[in-house]
């Protein structure tokens, strides 16, 4: 009966450990009641070179609602596909955006100039985008500078591709570059964060997010391999007034059913 009792008792525990061990895993991004990507009304991707050649009507028939695209890096690195998909993902309808990421060893002013030279000023496009994240496997600047350093940097380059493009830029981050120099700052900025397996508010707190990158192996159709999906925080109805807004009134309009903007 003794040993009835302890194992019963043992069996209790494990399966007690088991459910509090299964809610995380099944949860996942969804802890305390938060919501999964999936709940998202509108849908996008980030791509680059490593994407391939992107058959972009059929990405806007799978329902992609935006997208943004690897331009440049540094001060003399531009992507290789960046023209081909700059050109055919807005003639297929889809609207995008594109994505500068950034190299800590060399000047923003220069990295901005390079941008500049690069990426088209097309009233059409989503705003431009500052990718902030540090690269510690990168063989030429695996540094991280001082967070005022970082701070002073990144404001140069936000503030020349603003006025470049007449846009507030968007900023891209990770959580640990967040959490090393970006907490507090850039609040009037829409900001869109990497967090692939918990909802945001898990590894970002109270920062206002407007797009969510929450897996880097998504599958889409027109596109071979993985690609980085993405959620915009909001409403459908959201979604075409911010586009409207960064846009103008008319230019969001273009059957907006399919759209999308990044790259990696």
């Amino acid at each position: 009966m003794r040993l009835t009792h302890l194992r019963l008792l043992a069996l209790v525990g494990f399966l007690v450990i088991a459910g509090c061990a299964g809610r995380g895993s099944l949860l996942d991004d969804s802890l305390d009641g938060l919501p999964n990507a999936a709940n998202f009304d509108v849908h996008g991707i980030d791509v680059s070179k490593y994407q391939g050649d992107i058959d972009w009507a059929s990405v806007r028939g799978s329902g992609v609602r935006f997208a943004w695209i690897k331009a440049t890096e540094g001060g003399d690195v531009l992507d290789e596909k960046f023209a081909r998909n700059w050109e055919q993902a807005k003639a297929a309808g889809v609207p995008r955006g594109a994505y500068h990421f950034a190299y800590w060893c060399r000047p923003m002013i220069e990295q901005a100039a390079w941008f500049k030279a690069n990426v088209p000023n097309d009233a059409d496009a989503l705003p431009p985008v500052l990718d902030v994240e540090w690269n510690g496997h990168s063989k030429t600047c695996p540094k991280r500078i001082p967070r005022d350093v970082a701070l002073a940097e990144m404001k140069v380059i936000l503030a020349d591709m603003e006025r470049t493009y007449g846009k507030r830029p968007v900023i891209y981050t990770t959580v640990d570059f967040h959490r090393d120099v970006m907490q507090g700052e850039f609040n009037d900025y829409p900001i869109w964060v990497r967090s692939v397996k918990y909802h945001p508010t898990v590894k970002y707190g109270s920062r206002k997010w407007k797009f969510w990158q929450h897996t880097a192996e998504g599958r889409v159709a027109g596109i071979r391999g993985n690609v980085d999906r993405n959620a915009f925080n909001g409403t459908t109805k959201d979604w075409h007034t911010w586009l409207a807004n960064v846009m103008g009134p008319g230019r969001e309009a273009r059957r907006d059913d399919v759209v999308v903007a990044k790259g990696n």
